[in-house]
């Protein structure tokens, strides 16, 4: 649903397109839909977003924006995400309110995924 002044869309650096879509289909079953060879948008993955083309990646310790996804099997989850190439750069650690870990794409892009189940 498209909501005034709400947050609608986000974009990522991708140094492999082609890459990038295996692993996200991989890690988590999403689909893409290509707009040329230089961009690929995902839909319905709690934010609408999409992979554009670039040399550059996206990490907490440059200052980047970190993207946090949910998971009711936080082990389950990085082991698809490892299956799938993906890189744990902090494993699971707790924190007030659940349990996470950090993870880089093939591009090197940083994401999180935490979960209020304590296992």
């Amino acid at each position: 649903m498209k909501e005034h002044e709400k947050i609608n869309y986000v974009e990522f650096p991708a140094i492999n397109i082609e890459a990038t879509k295996n692993f996200f289909t991989k890690s988590f079953g999403w689909s893409f839909i290509d707009y040329g060879p230089e961009y690929t948008a995902f839909s319905n993955e709690g934010i609408d977003g999409g992979f554009y083309q670039s040399n550059l990646s996206s990490s907490t310790e440059n200052g980047s924006t970190l993207i946090v996804l949910y998971s009711k099997h936080l082990e389950q989850t990085l082991a698809k995400i490892e299956g799938a190439g993906g890189t744990i750069i902090k494993p699971i650690f707790s924190f007030p309110g659940g349990r996470r870990f950090h993870f880089s794409d093939p591009n090197d892009n940083e994401y999180a995924v935490w979960s209020d189940v304590n296992i």
